[in-house]
């Protein structure tokens, strides 16, 4: 029995070997296959922290089956208020403004629902960071939100319509709500968050 347990732990091994380079190569030959995506957006925010954007975007990654894809992005988001007051700059060491830059990247998982041949509905869940360009504080209603980075996570619900034979080019057309963390600078730090719901446009190929 002794002499027996190396050739079985060895069959073991060679067994789990052969699986895994039978799954890599699936994946690298046919298993799945480049996509990527551009897409523009606004939403526009409700809440005690107000701020809307205006943003665009770029995905790439694999479409894994003909229902799951799996990518990362990057984007630039046009961030603006129009808070009804806004608090002082305490002696002049708070420096504000109601518009600037963020930059957001990001993973996104999208899943479809029904044939990729014919209009179909689709989810699409982006979550990643965002980062707010510059060094002054942007006011938003009821306080202002720091150019630290924040948690972002962006889901989107609509309809995936092909515009060509294959199903391989399509527009997205859908609603998309925001949530971002926030550094809340006014009101001792605390942890908040910027909510916002619009809408959603992307091409894919």
């Amino acid at each position: 029995m002794a002499l027996m347990m190396p050739s079985v732990a060895n069959a073991q091994y060679t067994s789990i070997v052969n699986q895994a380079a039978n799954i890599l190569q699936t994946a690298v030959v046919g298993g799945f296959s480049y996509r990527g995506y551009v897409d523009v957006s606004y939403t526009g925010g409700f809440g005690d922290l107000k701020a809307s954007f205006a943003g665009v975007s770029t995905v790439h990654g694999f479409q894994y089956a003909d229902w799951f894809f799996m990518g990362a992005g990057l984007g630039v988001d046009y961030v603006y208020s129009n808070p009804s007051r806004e608090y002082g700059d305490f002696g002049g060491v708070l420096h504000t403004r109601t518009g600037g830059a963020m930059v957001p990247i990001f993973t996104d998982f999208r899943f479809n629902i029904g044939s990729r041949t014919s209009t179909s509905f689709f989810i699409d869940i982006k979550a990643g960071g965002s980062f707010l360009i510059g060094k002054d504080y942007l006011a938003v209603e009821n306080g202002y939100i720091s150019n630290s980075e924040y948690f972002m996570l962006k889901p989107s619900l609509g309809l995936r319509i092909p515009v060509s034979q294959s199903g391989k080019q399509a527009v997205n057309i859908g609603i998309t709500y925001q949530l971002l963390t926030c550094n809340y600078w006014y009101n001792y730090n605390r942890s908040r968050t910027l909510n916002s719901l619009g809408g959603t446009v992307s091409f894919e190929w």
